[in-house]
């Protein structure tokens, strides 16, 4: 399930050596390189090109992201029934939203017309490599 995707990325993140490790400037060094990171992504989510998104839309769209990243297509029942944006009924408005912004289609699937497959748009694919190239810069500084 999604939602113990971010769970385990959460612990393996706290988790991490440096986390215990005594030495002062490594930490301060990642701790540097993320703040760079938000800073990197608050750029690129400020470009005219992005759709604003609120939090729910964000937090779907990320969990959607690490579903299709990780092999997984997810229908939009699935889709409805994450519980990182809010109860299905708030999902489904925030997946219609995604449409509308034209970062997610919802495809007929081959096997069964009745069942409907959420999956990423070039759009989101750029926005994500957009944010990954955010990481990666802020990451060799």
């Amino acid at each position: 399930m999604i939602s113990d995707f971010h769970e385990t990325v959460s612990l393996e993140c706290y988790d991490h050596p440096l986390h215990f490790m005594g030495d002062h400037m490594s930490k301060k060094h990642l701790v540097d390189a993320y703040f760079r990171f938000l800073n990197l992504a608050q750029a690129v989510q400020a470009l005219p090109s992005v759709p604003k998104l609120d939090a729910a839309e964000e937090r779907l769209l990320e969990a959607l992201a690490a579903a299709w990243h990780a092999g997984r297509t997810l229908t939009v029942t699935e889709t409805m029934a994450l519980s990182v944006a809010g109860a299905p009924a708030t999902i489904h408005r925030k997946l219609a939203r995604l449409r509308h912004e034209g970062l997610v289609s919802v495809d007929e699937s081959s096997a069964d017309l009745r069942t409907k497959i959420v999956v990423p748009t070039k759009k989101a694919l750029d926005y994500f490599e957009r944010l990954a190239a955010c990481l990666d810069e802020a990451k060799q500084k």
